[in-house]
């Protein structure tokens, strides 16, 4: 059971500010793991669901468009497309040692389904082979979806033991209605892992509000969250992390305006944030 605390201002440290590796191929994502290294991130997630999909960008401008056009089109984000790949195209033994082998940080390895806004296109039981080999190859860290069959996911957590960590998410395609919501929805995962991860869809501050408001009813729980939004407001629980005595953040090592509006912060935003508010 999650205690809810009254709003008494406590000592604040720094979460860990976990990297969310980008690109879609091992390289791509160990280059980034070099940038999230150099910024002074604490963790990288890999997510290797990434690895069975690939990113088709817009094309490029022709040069027949004016320049208004060009600079109108130049300031819309668009999101690629993700193409999926057959599950025997990846050799993902390959892409673990690399993992293992190029990556100075400690690691989260993620294979997010698409019934969680994730990308693997394969079946749940060729994810769930990938979720085993990456808990075998010695990774500090494995997220395990809540919703994994419970038979399933026990063996899984077994595998992991004492030499794997657990970070238990769900990833909600709903806004919450309230924050007792969100804390009933963490008291229901708050024995499945070691680090409970909840993230909602987010439409703007009455979103970010719920988010922040369960936050900090539950800050001196002692349960360890990270509790975050996608969609415009998701970064409110993210910037405010420490204040909120929140025990890990998701970042990027990306740039751009598009970022708020996806409820995501860049690293190097984050820490410079941070500092700004004295939340060090």
């Amino acid at each position: 059971m999650v205690k809810q605390t009254s709003p008494v201002p406590e000592s604040m440290r720094r979460p860990t500010i976990c990297v969310t590796l980008s690109g879609c191929t091992a390289d791509e994502m160990l280059a980034d793991a070099a940038r999230a290294t150099a910024v002074g991130a604490d963790l990288c997630e890999v997510r290797l669901d990434k690895l069975w999909v690939e990113e088709k960008f817009s094309e490029p401008q022709s040069d027949s468009d004016s320049n208004e056009e060009k600079n109108q089109r130049r300031a819309t984000y668009s999101p690629p497309e993700y193409i999926p790949k057959p599950f025997d195209s990846v050799d993902l033994s390959q892409a673990l040692d690399a993992f293992k082998g190029g990556i100075d940080l400690p690691v989260v390895l993620t294979c997010r389904p698409e019934r969680q806004g994730g990308h693997f296109p394969g079946t749940e039981e060729e994810r769930i082979s990938v979720l085993r080999a990456a808990i075998d190859s010695g990774v500090s860290w494995i997220d395990l979806e809540s919703d994994i069959d419970s038979k399933i996911r026990t063996e899984l957590i077994k595998i992991a033991s004492s030499k794997t960590n657990v970070i238990s998410s769900t990833h909600f395609q709903d806004e919450p209605s309230n924050a007792s919501e969100i804390i009933s929805d963490i008291e229901e995962m708050s024995d499945s892992g070691d680090i409970i991860k909840v993230c909602y869809t987010t439409n703007g501050k009455n979103s970010a509000l719920k988010l922040f408001e369960a936050a900090w009813m539950i800050k001196d729980s002692g349960n360890k969250t990270a509790i975050m939004g996608i969609g415009a407001g998701g970064d409110w629980t993210r910037i405010h992390a420490p204040l909120l005595n929140q025990e890990l953040v998701y970042s990027t090592m990306e740039t751009g305006s598009h970022l708020s509006s996806q409820g995501r912060i860049n690293a190097s935003d984050l820490l410079i944030a941070w500092e700004m508010l004295n939340y060090d």
